[in-house]
């Protein structure tokens, strides 16, 4: 009986034992934004402050400019909805002051949630320091008179924002291909906070 059970072990083929031992290891794919991912922005809507209404903490409409891909695949669209704030406001005044507008980004909104952002833009108008000099050295009072110009910043400026979260990414599972989806390519099921 011993005697079988060594015979039987020792007929295993070495192509079935080589077949059984060529196991290769792969590490798995990591499905996770970091911290610190740049993420393409544009602005909406132009920001001045031309007519004095420009207000800290007003709200800034953004677009994602370039898709986020995450393992060649989009974690976050072009087009998605991105925020951000005012921060500070200088209005153009008297003795050549110019104008300054400073803003940061707060988040982008991806499949139902925010995920915030870092990132901060702003713009200054030209001073007029020449011609409140040039007013002065002729009639001291009218350099009173000279402003700066204001600042503004166009519709479509492009910002560049970064991740402020790590952010999990679960995409949808692969369907047979059709024209609208190859056309589209994959769509993230759902976005979640990485767990540390």
């Amino acid at each position: 009986m011993i005697r079988f059970a060594i015979a039987a072990a020792c007929l295993v083929s070495p192509i079935a034992l080589a077949a059984q031992t060529a196991m290769t290891v792969v590490e798995p794919v990591e499905n996770v934004l970091h911290t610190g991912t740049p993420i393409q922005l544009e602005t909406r809507d132009a920001l001045t402050t031309e007519h004095k209404a420009l207000k800290v903490g007003q709200r800034i409409e953004m677009d994602v400019q370039q898709p986020v891909l995450l393992n060649n695949q989009v974690a976050i669209a072009a087009g998605s909805r991105a925020v951000g704030e005012i921060t500070s406001v200088r209005n153009k005044g008297m003795w050549g002051k110019s104008g300054g507008i400073t803003a940061r980004v707060l988040y982008v909104e991806a499949n139902g949630r925010q995920i915030r952002l870092n990132g901060s833009f702003n713009d200054r108008g030209d001073t007029g320091t020449v011609g409140v000099i040039a007013s002065v050295a002729f009639v001291p009072i009218a350099g009173f008179f000279v402003t700066g110009t204001s600042a503004k910043i166009a519709p479509g400026t492009h910002v560049t924002a970064f991740l402020a979260e790590e952010v999990a990414v679960q995409f949808a599972a692969a369907a047979p291909p059709t024209p609208a989806a190859s056309a589209t390519g994959a769509a993230v099921l759902a976005v979640s906070p990485a767990v540390n």
